[in-house]
């Protein structure tokens, strides 16, 4: 495809300084773990090694912690229900290892001078699950769906400058943006595209609750939905008709084990083949299990405690600069993490092009922190040990997902850790639905969180932290600031390289000195899979890269 030579480099310039982790989970069976069996030979005879090309076959399990919620990329939020919908689904596009954008169902896509419309050229002869061919009426009416102001979505931003989509012929489409955009591109073209004919009849009010989300989805993915047992476990099964051609696994079994400790042990007893999210202080165990191999990398993602702006407690950024200087950081790294891991200061990944660590730190100080909160005006009147204003006590929850190991010791560290300064922060363990559930809007049911974000492959912070995202976005921290936002709004805008860098590292300042977050670390990731698992490739992003080509190589 053409493109400016700005825009060009904005889009693609993408690149890995190295590895990858984020914090998720998968599985096993047929070709897993295999003990192969000793044979007599004459030492002095070399055997020659037979190479063997893909085969089909084999069920792979994959073990997950989390709880998915739903199957639809346009309403769901949370990693456990994206890993799904990853085999499920095409967008326009796609990235590659390099993070560089490449098309998937497009065949061809030409933006126009001004970058204000895009044409889109189809892909033809790909297939829904159902065999109903994918067309042009597919691609308008998925990426028109969250233009409607019945439908209830979260994802709304990244549809904010598309005015208008319209068919030209049964493989083309025409997208019209009322402004430029630089994350349409790379971001809101690789949103999936679902069947015409079957949710073009729903009511848009319901489409976020329609049982195709649930029960029946359908897509052009390479796997498609054959059951999810709720709290168990989702199949999927290979796609004889899949347009890059069918699998070469059977199927792929995402089971679903909410506690760690219950992972590792069934990873050791063969009953997952696949584990995402080994924690640092398992991956020696991990190592030794027979039949499995350790890919690591450092993951697109950062860890964060966020606290809840819409409590007046928390509005104050000296109460929350002073919360980050009580939490030794690198010492969670370090103990919790085993080392897998960097301390994070920003809204960014070390991996992305636009990273700048020149930004306000506040290291570990506990003396500092307790000044910042005497300085706010908290103050332990009562002798109870608990820091008090105006007749609140800073005693708090700290809420956290069911099943990450790290993340739950960290709640118990942060508790540990805060009462050096007069805090209280609780422990909450929650299920992971129920977690998700409770912290999105219109619930907004937390005190304190810590959650991890998996980041676009392009640098945007609108759908976290633009004011306009707390009603109905990621802005689950209720944080505003006019002059974040103005930059948001100026980058979302800007097709220059060098002046969004710039935009980035401005806005980065605003963010980390607001501590909008309590920035925790940036995890490096060690997926677990068997031995003669072939066709893997480690996507710092996507643990399920390309899981068309996998297969497993036959053992003796």
């Amino acid at each position: 495809m053409k493109l400016r030579k700005g825009l060009w480099l904005l889009l693609c310039l993408t690149f890995v300084m190295s590895l990858f982790l984020a914090a998720c989970s998968k599985d096993k069976e047929a070709g897993g773990e295999v003990d192969k069996p000793e044979k007599e030979k004459d030492p002095a005879v070399e055997e020659p090694v037979e190479e063997t090309g893909p085969v089909n076959g084999g069920d792979l399990i994959v073990g997950s912690t989390g709880n998915p919620t739903m199957f639809n990329p346009y309403f769901s939020t949370d990693t456990a229900s994206s890993d799904i919908e990853g085999f499920l689904y095409n967008g326009l596009v796609t990235v590659n290892l390099d993070l560089e954008v490449q098309n998937d169902l497009a065949e061809e896509i030409t933006p126009s001078e001004d970058n204000l419309s895009y044409t889109v050229k189809l892909k033809q002869g790909v297939k829904f699950h159902d065999g109903e061919e994918m067309t042009a009426d597919d691609v308008v009416f998925s990426y028109m769906m969250l233009k409607n102001e019945a439908v209830i979505s979260e994802r709304k931003s990244n549809f904010e400058s598309m005015e208008k989509v319209e068919k030209i012929d049964d493989y083309t489409v025409k997208f019209t943006l009322n402004k430029v955009d630089v994350t349409f591109y790379p971001t809101t073209l690789s949103y999936s595209v679902l069947p015409e004919h079957i949710l073009g009849k729903v009511d848009p009010a319901t489409l976020h609750e329609n049982e195709f989300n649930t029960k029946n989805p359908i897509g052009t993915g390479p796997f498609k939905f054959e059951e999810w047992k709720d709290g168990e476990y989702v199949k999927v099964v290979a796609f004889d008709e899949y347009f890059d051609g069918r699998p070469h696994l059977d199927s792929i079994t995402t089971k679903i084990i909410t506690d760690a400790n219950a992972m590792l042990a069934s990873l050791q007893a063969g009953e997952i083949d696949m584990w995402n999210a080994v924690p640092g202080t398992e991956l020696e165990t991990a190592k030794a299990i027979p039949g499995i191999k350790i890919e690591e990398g450092l993951a697109l993602s950062y860890t964060f405690l966020a606290f809840n702006q819409k409590d007046e407690r928390f509005q104050d950024k000296r109460v929350r600069q002073a919360m980050t200087h009580a939490i030794n950081r690198q010492a969670i790294v370090d103990s919790i993490m085993n080392g897998a891991g960097q301390v994070a200061n920003a809204p960014d990944s070390p991996l992305m092009w636009t990273y700048n660590d020149d930004v306000p730190k506040f290291d570990y100080d506990v003396e500092k922190a307790k000044a910042l909160m005497k300085e706010a005006g908290w103050e332990d009147t009562d002798g109870d040990g608990i820091l008090d204003k105006d007749g609140k006590k800073m005693s708090f929850s700290v809420k956290t997902n069911q099943g990450n190991k790290v993340r739950e010791e960290i709640a118990v560290v942060l508790e540990q850790q805060l009462k050096e300064i007069g805090v209280e922060a609780k422990p909450a363990i929650t299920e992971w639905g129920a977690f998700i559930e409770q912290i999105s809007a219109p619930n907004w049911d937390y005190e304190a969180m810590v959650l991890g974000w998996a980041l676009s492959t392009f640098p945007d912070s609108y759908d976290i932290f633009h004011s306009s995202q707390i009603q109905e976005g990621l802005n689950f921290a209720w944080y505003k600031n006019e002059e974040a936002d103005k930059l948001m709004e100026k980058g979302r805008q800007t097709p220059d390289t060098e002046e969004y860098k710039q935009i980035q590292k401005d806005l980065y300042k605003i963010i980390t000195e607001d501590q909008a977050y309590t920035f925790l670390y940036y995890p490096t990731e060690f997926r677990a899979m068997p031995e003669n698992l072939e066709g893997y490739e480690f996507h710092s992003r996507s643990p399920f890269y390309n899981v068309h080509k996998w297969w497993l190589k036959p053992t003796e």
